[in-house]
């Protein structure tokens, strides 16, 4: 083995040893984070070391307005220049809707610069009709919209053929993803028990009633909840409520990286001696 000078590069097999991944804009294996309140200097860190792992940035639950607004107006801004799409949390609209303030919601996001927008039911009821007029509405206005199914209560479960048909007329709306809930804790909610635990057989039913899942997006905040969803769906599977200080653990994850998902490795048939 003959070793030359070291160059900055590292092998493209082991940046990559899956062979999958798509440089950005993908369209596969998106990542959405989601930031409960991180400051200037520490957003900036993350968007310099993770930056080209993040696809969605989500401002969790209500934060968006307890910014300052300089503050809220650059982290949008440093996130949008690496093309990443930002979103206030869904439980912010839910409020909105509520307090009977949805247009100034509007207006208010798209002042501050936010390319993408939430519309859930976690917390509150909201009819058919007004979810497709929500997704409407923000889609008429340009922005990404990104609809949730499922409800924030503890110990609530997905009923495959609701979610079927729930995802089947947010797309017709104009949804680009539609999320399955799992909040921040990934545990007693959705697709997971009070463990954290996937419930294979509700993956199971969901994989045989929904179509287009490349456009579900599924929230697994846990290391082990990320793991399961790529060993049954594989690494181009989209995952959300990442906490900020996992994306680069996720991307191993995605890329055969990590010893959980060393089987994605692409392999080369051939012998060698060192």
């Amino acid at each position: 083995m003959q070793i030359t000078t070291p160059t900055s590069t590292w092998p493209e097999a082991l940046s990559d040893p899956s062979g999958l991944r798509q440089a950005k804009p993908r369209t596969k294996g998106l990542t959405m984070v989601i930031d409960k309140g991180m400051g200037m200097n520490a957003f900036s860190d993350l968007l310099a070391t993770s930056g080209q792992f993040i696809d969605i940035v989500k401002f969790g639950f209500g934060t968006s307005p307890l910014y300052p607004i300089p503050v809220i107006r650059g982290k949008i801004e440093l996130a949008v220049k690496q093309g990443i799409i930002v979103t206030p949390g869904g439980t912010l609209l839910e409020a909105a809707v509520r307090l009977d303030v949805v247009p100034g919601f509007f207006r208010q996001i798209l002042a501050l610069g936010f390319t993408g927008v939430e519309v859930s039911d976690g917390t509150i009821e909201i009819s058919r009709s007004q979810r497709n007029e929500l997704i409407r509405d923000a889609k008429s206005l340009g922005l990404t919209v990104f609809t949730e199914y499922g409800k924030k209560q503890f110990g609530s479960r997905i009923d495959a053929n609701d979610f079927a048909a729930t995802a089947e007329r947010d797309w017709a709306c104009g949804a680009e993803l539609v999320t399955v809930e799992a909040r921040e804790s990934g545990k007693g909610v959705g697709l997971f028990d009070e463990r954290g635990d996937c419930r294979d057989g509700d993956l199971s039913q969901i994989l045989k009633v929904v179509p287009n899942l490349n456009r579900v997006l599924w929230e697994a905040p846990l290391k082990e909840q990320q793991v399961a969803l790529i060993q049954s769906l594989g690494a181009d599977v989209h995952l959300g409520n990442i906490p900020c200080q996992d994306v680069l653990t996720l991307e191993t994850l995605r890329r055969g990286l990590r010893s959980d998902t060393f089987g994605l490795q692409q392999v080369p048939n051939c012998d060698y001696m060192i």
